[in-house]
């Protein structure tokens, strides 16, 4: 019995001449394939890039900051992952001077916002001023951007101001906008928030909602510096030399190298690993863990396992890697999963911290792989 042959239809094109042609299905296979292979080589050039641009920021970063290697490297994997920064540690440890030097090495606008008991929302996102048109005498309302409105946002002291005035970065940290009297306005990429706090001074501060924390995608801690270190600390800053930051990385470069970083592909295995690692910590559930159930109340949430995927990808594209590894995701886990974590009253009790009950988590998680 004849039946009919189904053949696929010809792509169309342009003859040597400038005519309509016909492509056979071997060369548009081939065309196509040669396109594949400039998206790969341009993903290679850029991958070298990468690691090009953050050896760079390392090196002028160190022009003013003495040791901190461990946070560089986080901001630098939130930088690249386009995500925001929490720096947790008590003055006087340049957690100021290094947001700052780090905008400055990344040619984007800067701006700071010095948290207080008195600031008003409006004094971050901006706020209608009524202006008058001297040729007609009309007045009209016209919007006067804030601090928000820049590519790289030092949010200092962020838990000096009350609840109402830290909700005024939700909006702009998740979705990249800022709504002002019915109006929204997109925030420039690339933007970030990086923000500071200090951890023994209690009064005079409000404790940031865990809806905002969840927002930040790393926490990293601050600690002092070594002997040799602080040496060289009082060496530096007690001299007259202040060395000139040069820049390294525009706004255009910066977000095609953090396109790259999505683009870098993640195993299924690791996917999984990441996932079971943040499911881990939440009570109650069959892949919870032992010190989870014992000592954790609320565990983190999906944002912790996007970002544990994440992270990984950044930290191998900093090294010029085309895939991220286990030790990727074990290694950015702590600044993921510290700030997402609650424990309970046992923990305290037996005078467990969050990153205590994290490292026991790793090496639980040791097992699954």
């Amino acid at each position: 019995m004849a039946g009919t042959v189904h053949c696929p239809e010809p792509h169309l094109g342009r003859t040597a001449e400038g005519g309509r042609g016909v492509l056979t299905e071997g060369e548009s296979d081939a065309m196509t394939s040669t396109t594949e292979t400039v998206a790969q080589d341009r993903d290679l050039e850029l991958l070298q890039r990468v690691a090009q641009v953050a050896e760079e920021i390392r090196a002028e970063i160190s022009k003013r900051v003495v040791g901190q290697k461990e946070v560089v490297e986080g901001l630098l994997t939130a930088l690249l992952a386009n995500g925001h920064t929490l720096l947790v540690g008590v003055p006087g440890l340049a957690k100021t001077l290094l947001i700052s030097t780090l905008a400055e090495a990344l040619d984007l606008e800067f701006s700071r916002i010095q948290f207080t008991p008195d600031l008003m929302p409006t004094d971050i996102t901006g706020t209608e001023v009524i202006e008058e048109d001297r040729s007609t005498g009309r007045r009209m309302f016209r919007f006067v951007r804030g601090p928000i409105f820049a590519n790289v946002v030092l949010a200092d002291e962020i838990n000096r101001t009350p609840p109402k005035t830290q909700a005024a970065l939700l909006q702009a940290m998740q979705e990249r906008e800022v709504t002002a009297a019915g109006e929204t306005y997109p925030l420039s990429p690339p933007f970030f928030v990086l923000a500071t706090q200090n951890p023994i001074e209690q009064e005079g501060t409000y404790p940031l909602p865990e809806a905002q924390l969840d927002r930040f995608m790393l926490e990293l801690p601050i600690g002092y510096p070594s002997k040799d270190e602080e040496e060289e600390v009082a060496m530096r800053t007690t001299g007259e030399e202040d060395p000139k930051i040069e820049p390294v990385v525009g706004a255009e470069e910066l977000i095609d190298l953090q396109h790259l970083v999505r683009r870098v592909p993640a195993p299924p295995s690791l996917v999984s690993f990441a996932v079971h690692l943040a499911r881990s910590t939440r009570p109650g559930l069959d892949e919870t863990a032992a010190v989870s159930q014992k000592y954790v109340s609320w565990g983190a949430g999906p944002r912790a396992s996007q970002y544990l995927v994440l992270g990984a990808k950044a930290r191998a594209a900093l090294r010029g890697d085309p895939t991220p590894s286990y030790d990727d995701v074990r290694a950015v886990a702590p600044a993921v999963l510290a700030h997402r974590i609650v424990l309970n009253f046992e923990a305290e009790a037996d005078g467990r911290a969050t990153r205590d009950v994290i490292a026991e988590l790793l090496l639980e998680a040791t097992e699954w792989t």
